[in-house]
């Protein structure tokens, strides 16, 4: 019998193979067989289209969202240049201009 990894969520040493998938029993996690471990911790942020965002990128606003507190709007087209992503709700830190600094949805987003 060949030597299988155990389950990186519970690190139960029952696992078993399916096809190119690990399953657990214990606990009915399922990792590709190809994936390493380490990619798990990685923070995975998409923008509406599906596009997945990375720190540095441009983006670009795609509805009119109101600033809480303001009588500010950032248009639709709003250009949008070096993003950070952050865990929570809010996942994209940036400052645009004429406004500064602010914190927005990724679904409210496209990547420029």
């Amino acid at each position: 019998m060949s030597a299988l990894p155990n389950c990186p969520q519970c690190n139960s040493e029952y696992t078993y193979e399916d096809g190119t998938v690990y399953i657990c029993p214990e606990c009915a996690h399922e990792w590709s067989a190809n994936s390493s471990e380490t990619d798990t911790d990685e923070l995975v942020i998409k923008d509406s289209n599906g596009n997945l965002l990375q720190d540095g990128d441009s983006i670009t606003v795609i509805k009119d969202l109101k600033v809480k507190g303001s009588s500010s709007v950032v248009k639709v087209g709003t250009k949008v240049k070096n993003i950070r992503l952050v865990e929570g709700d809010h996942d994209i830190d940036c400052r645009i201009t004429g406004i500064g600094p602010m914190k927005l949805k990724s679904i409210f987003v496209k990547k420029a």
